[in-house]
């Protein structure tokens, strides 16, 4: 199977063009190396692929990768929350517009194959949450004076009382909190209004949290887990935001780019959202203490109590329809995953360190 693989050179889409090329395929990968991920070409892709190093949103560039293949796996996407909402123009022409860019392209084309879309568990907003008087709830956004007063879990939204959080599935409503998440939501709009219309089954693999190897080192567009990784490898502790008790699902890269590659190939395909989870949660404060006791005890995580607004506090998901149609169980949970990833090499950022 010829498979284009749009942000192949990134993180998680290096990972996948391996795994891709590992199983016998022939990749065209297609990567813009943008320099708020990349210093150059990075020394770890994989020699079998066919790289072009263009940009998804030209026109001309996207038409070209798109000729002859057999399926995409489109993982190009600016990530993270970013530094403020200043990056919302740079967030919508790299995800959106470019996004809209391959589609068009896919229709000219007359595309008929399989299409597996990176998305987010970020397209939720919160996560599940049940209230003891009046059940599943959807708390809404929360407010600067709470987060400000260290009141960080969300309230029932009628009538006030603590909650529970649970497992996240896909059909949860969608509820979008930042930039990135509405252009994740927005992805995944545009590719089944494409799928609807060409009769092609998009497969949009809601991401967890990914950590591992090859992950950008020092750049605010990498996951928390990269973050508190570079900290210590320069010797600083890990600072963690609110009081570090938000839960999250940790899933090894490698474990992602298993679950591509089993969207791609099984054998039915499979047309709407799956959580692509550990299915073991931890917090993030459970998480920077792994990484810290495997580097140096010492560099113990710092609770700062500050926060970012368009975060949410606890996303945990269900796995477990990915897990009936795909066949997909993640390999690495998250103890051994996060003591290797302590000293995995990370990617230079754009300015070399």
């Amino acid at each position: 199977m010829r498979v284009l693989v749009t942000g192949g050179a990134g993180f998680i889409g290096s990972h996948v063009v391996d795994a891709l090329v590992g199983a016998g395929h022939e990749v065209v990968a297609l990567d813009s190396l943008n320099p708020a991920a990349h210093d150059g070409v990075p020394a770890s892709l994989h020699p079998a692929a066919d790289w072009r190093f263009r940009e998804l949103g030209d026109p001309d560039a996207a038409r070209a990768a798109v000729e002859g293949i057999d399926a995409v796996c489109h993982q190009a996407s600016r990530v993270g929350l970013g530094v403020d909402f200043g990056d919302v123009r740079a967030y919508v022409a790299d995800n959106d517009l470019a996004t809209a860019t391959l589609l068009w392209a896919l229709h000219d084309a007359g595309f008929a194959g399989r299409f597996v879309l990176a998305s987010s568990m970020v397209v939720y907003g919160e996560g599940a949450y049940r209230c003891a008087v009046h059940g599943s709830v959807r708390p809404g956004p929360r407010h600067r004076a709470d987060l400000d007063a260290g009141r960080y879990e969300p309230p029932c939204p009628a009538c006030g009382a603590p909650l529970t959080s649970g497992l996240v599935d896909e059909g949860a409503p969608t509820d979008p909190r930042n930039v990135y998440a509405a252009t994740k939501l927005h992805q995944e709009h545009l590719a089944a209004a494409f799928g609807r219309q060409h009769d092609v089954p998009i497969t949009a693999l809601r991401y967890h949290n990914v950590y591992g190897p090859r992950m950008p080192r020092d750049t605010p567009y990498a996951g928390v887990a990269s973050l508190f990784r570079s900290a210590l490898e320069s010797g600083r502790r890990p600072r963690v935001l609110e009081d570090g008790g938000q839960r999250r699902d940790f899933v090894h890269v490698t474990d992602v780019a298993r679950a591509n590659v089993a969207a791609l190939t099984a054998p039915e395909p499979v047309d709407g959202p799956l959580n692509v989870a550990s299915g073991q949660p931890c917090t993030v404060l459970d998480m920077a203490r792994h990484l810290a006791n495997a580097v140096d005890p010492a560099l113990g995580p710092e609770v700062t109590g500050a926060y970012r607004l368009g975060d949410v506090r606890h996303v945990v998901a269900s796995p477990e329809r990915a897990r009936l149609l795909l066949g997909f169980t993640a390999a690495v949970g998250p103890a051994a995953g996060l003591a290797a990833f302590a000293t995995a090499p990370l990617r230079a950022s754009v300015n070399g360190r």
